[in-house]
């Protein structure tokens, strides 16, 4: 099928079953499977072609690499929790007197301050403060809630990640913009006018202090965990295995914090910040597995023995399992969403409504729909930059104005946004399991929250367009 093609109503058919199947079933792994299960019968591919479509997903290079990322962080946490790192990182802060609200800045603080990873600050944030959460009676949704959104929202606003290398990537060859330093100034200058991802981070911080109450199903959640003390809703299925959460700490080793905890901790920044610096490209992989080798060496050194190490790394492996599955079915409901031309058909039927004045605030509201339906933020940058920004050049004669940086930044902030809501989204599931929470439970208490903020962003967005 041609890219550009698709096949009408249908072709949004998977993604909107899978998301209806996950709110109503609260089961993401059975919903995802339905859904890829019927977008391969509707594509006419028959009873082999879901088979099929998990092993040319699977077997790609890009699903390798988050496989092989998660599974090394799984071995991190596993020996943090086995070191006794993270029981020692609760009680060192716990030190500094204190407070539940106090406890939520800090997760706050830490999802931004591992800016260079949307994948291991979920995670990170999440297994660092989950026992201090928990014991000033957190709910694990807020949990959830202040670990995805200080992720992807913060990636995309810091120019030496990932995420601004790619899009100003995407950038290149566009109007007047021919070299990567171009791209990169245009990616720059887009940075005040991504209006979502701003408010996404600070309204964290605002509904934590309480200058914005709760609302919807995280006020329950938080009066459930408060008056109840139950963090998870009676019947949650935590993210996560337990394998990873129920590690005890080797009695008798002699561990410490700085060697246990915070020089792997500098060595994931010092390797994925070093090798983006030097490469052009941060080897957070490479990062994970020198930390886990590291951690590895310095327990061996410490008194535990090498086949405790062994089951330790093991068992961090098996309890990233879940996320994995949920991932793995996703990569494949992503693929199936190409081949079936969702996102083509959502752009097609939303280009008619395109004008100077509506562009960014269009722009941000189809970005948003393509990410919620795909679960990618990626796979929306790299379908509506080609199209939004071309045709803002259009407009403004191939000249780099406001309303440019404008397109830009709402492609950014519409992708954020979608993956930020989705139960599809990879940083989504990786917020659940870092949080240990139940995901549906993690995506309908945070959907609200990311709504008022996208709301705002797009009356933002139309003043914007209107003032250009």
């Amino acid at each position: 099928m041609d890219p550009q093609a698709h096949i009408g109503l249908l072709s949004i058919l998977p993604a909107t079953l899978a998301i209806i199947l996950a709110f109503i079933t609260r089961n993401t792994v059975f919903s995802l499977a339905v859904a890829c299960f019927v977008g391969v019968i509707t594509l006419g591919n028959g009873l082999m072609g879901f088979p099929t479509l998990l092993k040319e997903t699977l077997g790609t290079t890009s699903f390798s690499w988050i496989l092989l990322l998660e599974l090394f962080i799984g071995t991190v946490i596993a020996f943090f929790q086995r070191t006794g790192a993270i029981q020692n990182f609760t009680a060192w802060v716990e030190r500094r007197a204190l407070t539940r609200v106090r406890v939520q800045l800090i997760a706050w603080l830490m999802g931004m301050f591992v800016f260079f990873s949307d994948y291991f600050s979920p995670l990170f944030v999440g297994s660092t403060m989950r026992g201090l959460t928990d014991r000033y009676r957190v709910s694990r949704e807020k949990l959830a809630y202040i670990a995805d959104s200080t992720s992807a929202p913060v990636s995309v606003l810091v120019p030496i990640t990932g995420w601004a290398v790619f899009i100003s990537g995407l950038l290149i060859g566009m109007g007047p913009i021919e070299t990567a330093g171009q791209a990169m100034g245009v990616f720059l200058n887009a940075i005040p006018f991504n209006l979502y991802a701003w408010l996404s981070v600070l309204m964290v911080g605002l509904v934590i202090i309480g200058i914005i109450p709760l609302f919807g199903p995280m006020r329950q959640a938080e009066k459930r965990a408060q008056e109840e003390g139950k963090v998870l809703r009676d019947g949650a299925e935590p993210l996560v295995g337990e394998e990873l959460t129920e590690i005890p700490a080797y009695e008798g080793a002699r561990t410490g914090l700085l060697l246990n905890f915070f020089a792997p901790v500098m060595i994931v920044i010092g390797v994925a910040v070093g090798t983006f610096i030097v490469m052009g490209s941060a080897k957070t992989m490479e990062a994970f597995l020198a930390a886990a080798v590291f951690l590895g060496v310095v327990m061996r050194l410490q008194g535990i023995p090498f086949n405790d190490i062994m089951k330790t790394a093991i068992s961090g492996m098996k309890g990233v399992m879940p996320a994995i599955i949920i991932l793995a079915l996703a990569y494949s409901l992503n693929q199936l969403s190409k081949d079936m031309g969702t996102a083509s058909y959502i752009v097609e039927i939303s280009s008619g409504w395109l004008t100077p004045s509506l562009l960014p605030a269009m722009t941000f509201l189809i970005a948003a729909l393509v990410a919620f339906s795909t679960g990618s933020s990626w796979g929306t940058f790299a379908i509506m930059m080609p199209l939004a920004v071309p045709l803002a050049f259009n407009f403004s004669g191939d000249v780099l104005t406001p309303l440019i940086y404008a397109t830009v930044a709402a492609v950014a902030g519409g992708g954020v946004f979608g993956d930020h809501c989705s139960p599809l989204s990879d940083t989504s599931v990786l917020a659940s399991t870092g949080a240990a929470s139940d995901h549906i439970d993690h995506i309908k208490t945070q959907i609200p929250f990311a709504l008022t903020v996208a709301l705002f962003s797009l009356a933002a967005y139309l003043v914007v367009g209107l003032s250009l």
